[in-house]
């Protein structure tokens, strides 16, 4: 299983900024919900995005699932 550690290693070599600063602001307790199209995710990789959003639940983020209508209003 993949590890949050692996998937943050792996973001910062991609140098996902916006994502090391989301994960950041989690893990300082910044971060209360994060909205985001559930088509697409976070990550490319399937496991990883899954195992990724686990981990901001598990640090008490909701997740907020919008469809791609409301993001283009």
């Amino acid at each position: 299983m993949t590890t949050i550690e692996d998937i943050v290693a792996k973001i910062k070599e991609q140098n996902m900024v916006d994502l090391l600063e989301l994960i950041e602001d989690t893990e300082n307790g910044e971060v209360e919900e994060i909205e985001l199209v559930e088509s697409i995710g976070l990550l490319y990789d399937l496991e990883e995005n899954q195992r990724l959003l686990d981990w901001f639940q598990e640090q008490g983020v909701e997740l907020v699932y919008v469809t791609d209508d409301e993001e283009d209003e």
